[in-house]
């Protein structure tokens, strides 16, 4: 299949992650006193707690095994985005790229540089939903498309003013490239054509609830 000028790249952040060298060896973790607790509580490996820690930046909700926590980039998911699935190693899991929006930036580039088209990046991970059953692949890093569409002071079908709509489209397309990468068929990569998205440079950090406006924190 040829890129063509407007296609999206939706890449999984597991094969960004394992290209910036975002892997670590749970054999070189110490984990601290606090992490350590944690585990006890949670029934985890420490180790495993100590690295969730040091990418976090506070511990949203803890109960039984669950631990959410916001991450250093605004993200609030479970274990702070440290993942071992589709890792090579025991000892070894996963971490979210330092910068998700750059990461996105510069693989949009360089497709450009190589091919000469102009498409949109979208960086995918899979998150759960704290009102829904079962997860879903959402946009943690963006570049080359509006990431939500915003449908405030237009008017519906029945010319009522939309006060509320703003839709997250990098998080639907996501969503929707999962449904051909699938979490175990080794697929990191799908390309979405025909959406008409807005063209600019777009972040995913866009994304991200401001916590004025966060009715639960």
């Amino acid at each position: 299949m040829r890129l063509e000028e407007g296609d999206i790249v939706v890449v999984t952040q597991k094969i960004v992650s394992k290209s910036e060298g975002r892997i670590i060896d749970l054999n070189q973790i110490v984990p601290s006193p606090f992490a350590v607790r944690i585990a006890k509580q949670t029934g985890r490996d420490p180790r495993h707690v100590e690295v969730i820690l040091r990418e976090s930046k506070r511990i949203v909700k803890m109960q039984d095994q669950h631990l959410i926590v916001e991450t250093r980039h605004g993200f609030v998911c479970a274990n702070g985005g440290v993942d071992k699935s589709n890792i090579e190693g025991e000892e070894c899991v996963s971490i979210l790229p330092v910068d998700p929006d750059e990461s996105a930036r510069r693989m949009r580039a360089t497709i450009k540089r190589l091919s000469g088209v102009d498409v949109a990046v979208i960086i995918s991970d899979t998150f759960g939903r704290p009102w829904r059953i079962g997860h879903v692949n959402v946009a943690i890093g963006v570049s080359g498309m509006k990431p939500i569409i915003d449908y405030r002071g237009l008017r519906d079908i029945f010319n009522y003013v939309l006060t509320v709509t703003v839709m997250a489209v990098a998080d639907e397309i996501a969503s929707a490239a999962e449904l051909v990468m699938n979490k175990s068929d080794r697929v990191p990569v799908a390309i979405v054509k025909g959406y008409p998205y807005r063209k600019e440079e777009g972040k995913g950090i866009e994304l991200i609830r401001p916590a004025e406006l966060d009715l639960f924190r």
